[in-house]
């Protein structure tokens, strides 16, 4: 599936969908990767981005548009009440392959399941007795704590490439990580199936 966005980058010739599929041409980390830099942009909390700020996010993620028009295309097409900013839920939104009900309401369920506090982020608090630290190599070398280990591997659905993130993980991080996954799964049985043995739903 990779290798069909990286052609589809190629020859896509509507900007959106070109920069869709250069995301997922990354694989899994493709769409949680664009949505924590933009969300790193995102100074002021607004949700909101402007002209240049879509630009400069693009490019500083490495998705690029073959001129000024089809960037400003791009952003219009996304800014559909032509206010001069875009929420950048909508953004990523037109970017995440379209998902069945099915697929969403596997990682609705696999969210709820950890999040135990009902806080609607997940912490290391909530994998606790969900994910194994025992079988670390490092917790059980001693050089990584429980928590370390668990933090770690919650970073997995922040940054591209597990960078270090702000040890939550939101709704939209954790949909944005399957998003990406889904994209490289064909049949809905075998997105059942890696669901339900990755979160025993």
């Amino acid at each position: 599936m990779v290798a069909k966005y990286k052609k589809l980058a190629v020859t896509e010739t509507d900007p959106v969908k070109k920069l869709q599929a250069q995301c997922l041409a990354r694989g899994s980390s493709g769409i949680k990767g664009i949505g924590r830099t933009f969300r790193i942009m995102d100074d002021d909390g607004s949700k909101t981005i402007d002209y240049n700020e879509f630009k400069y996010g693009c490019n500083d993620y490495g998705l690029y548009l073959d001129s000024e028009d089809e960037y400003h295309a791009a952003f219009d097409s996304i800014d559909n009440d032509s206010s001069g900013t875009i929420d950048f839920n909508e953004f990523l939104r037109a970017l995440r392959p379209p998902m069945n009900q099915f697929r969403t309401t596997l990682i609705r369920r696999a969210f709820n399941k950890l999040d135990k506090d009902k806080s609607g982020s997940l912490t290391w608090h909530d994998l606790d007795g969900v994910y194994r630290v025992d079988c670390h190599k490092k917790f059980r070398s001693g050089e990584m704590t429980k928590e370390q280990v668990l933090e770690e591997f919650l970073s997995t659905f922040e940054g591209e490439g597990g960078g270090k993130g702000d040890g939550e993980v939101t709704w939209d991080e954790f949909f944005d990580y399957y998003s990406g996954v889904s994209a490289s799964i064909d049949t809905d049985a075998y997105f059942n199936l890696m669901m339900v043995t990755a979160w025993k739903l």
